[in-house]
């Protein structure tokens, strides 16, 4: 299904359009020793990969052009159900394997797209395009937990380094069945008294980069990444969805600096992965909802490998302190 968002209703006729049969999810095992659940779709390998602006599956649908995925000459923006999704409402069981935990891989995958342009970033769309950016994401969050997912997770990933296959500007969602090992770690943390309005006070004198409408960007004292940076929320919020007017505001202006001072720093388009960590469906007291950027450029034209220690062992060896890498994002105005 094909959901178009904006300031102004989309009265323009829908191109025709060739039915396409989409994925119906993957399969969950189950590690052992990790005690995590990992979603196995072989259907993605043959995923639509670097078409020719020509062929941009993501652009507008056009007389005499290409049939794209979104069957309209102009759009705000625009979200689709993913052609090649690791999960889907419809999976089916999966094989039983002696000894092995398996399940479908239900759920949920929609593709973002910010623009009908097929070049910008989070920062070139301008503030209202952030804005109705955030309403969709919140539209999305309220559907996809009443369908019955668990856990959502809205994210962006960008540049050639992390393995992006479309360059037009777009993010994804995904809807969990069970919440993440990661993200019920950080809600047993918060459920535990981890106060992270009281980090954000204590860091933004000396780790803060800026703020709007009472929503903080700020590198992390405990930052994995280097040059990682959090936006949140000064006081705390469940989810976008439990924000004022003012904060959502405050959200939108702080995705386009943190790009932007991104890409000021590493002289490119930056590669990062971006995600929005809110709390689960069935909610929790003392969550304080992030959005984490995660640079995968340690240096200008310098990719921060995620090698053996860090893929054995998920201890990170961060090759910029955060006090260096918060001057360094100051630094470039």
């Amino acid at each position: 299904m094909l959901r178009l968002y904006g300031r102004q209703a989309n009265e323009l006729a829908p191109m025709p359009q060739t039915a396409d049969d989409l994925s119906q999810g993957g399969e969950l095992r189950h590690h052992p020793l990790r005690d995590e659940w990992n979603v196995y779709a072989a259907h993605r390998q043959n995923r639509t990969f670097k078409p020719s602006a020509a062929d941009d599956p993501l652009a507008p649908t056009v007389t005499g052009g290409p049939e794209t995925e979104i069957p309209f000459a102009d759009f705000e923006l625009a979200i689709f159900e993913n052609k090649f999704a690791a999960f889907h409402p419809s999976a089916q069981a999966a094989e039983q394997l002696p000894g092995i935990g398996t399940e479908p891989a239900r759920g949920a995958c929609d593709v973002v797209v910010y623009d009908p342009a097929g070049s910008g970033n989070l920062y070139s769309i301008g503030a209202d395009r952030r804005q109705v950016l955030i309403a969709a994401l919140i539209d999305r969050y309220e559907a996809l937990f009443a369908a019955g997912c668990q856990y959502v997770l809205p994210f962006e990933n960008r540049g050639d380094e992390v393995g992006v296959t479309l360059h037009h500007p777009h993010g994804q969602i995904y809807g969990f069945e069970r919440v993440p090992l990661i993200q019920q770690r950080a809600a047993d943390a918060f459920a535990e008294g981890y106060d992270l309005a009281r980090e954000i006070t204590a860091a933004m004198p000396d780790y803060g980069l800026t703020e709007a409408g009472g929503v903080a960007a700020f590198v992390p004292r405990f930052a994995r990444f280097p040059y990682e940076v959090w936006v949140a929320p000064r006081e705390r919020r469940s989810g976008p969805w439990d924000c004022t007017n003012e904060e959502l505001e405050g959200l939108a202006e702080m995705l386009g600096e943190v790009t932007r001072r991104y890409d000021a720093l590493f002289q490119q388009p930056a590669a990062t992965m971006m995600a929005f960590h809110a709390a689960p469906n069935a909610g929790l007291d003392g969550y304080h909802f992030t959005v984490q950027f995660y640079p995968l450029l340690r240096a200008p034209g310098r990719v921060k490998y995620l090698a053996s220690v860090e893929q054995h062992t998920g201890v990170f060896t961060v090759d910029v302190m955060p006090e260096t890498a918060v001057k360094a994002l100051r630094d470039v105005g």
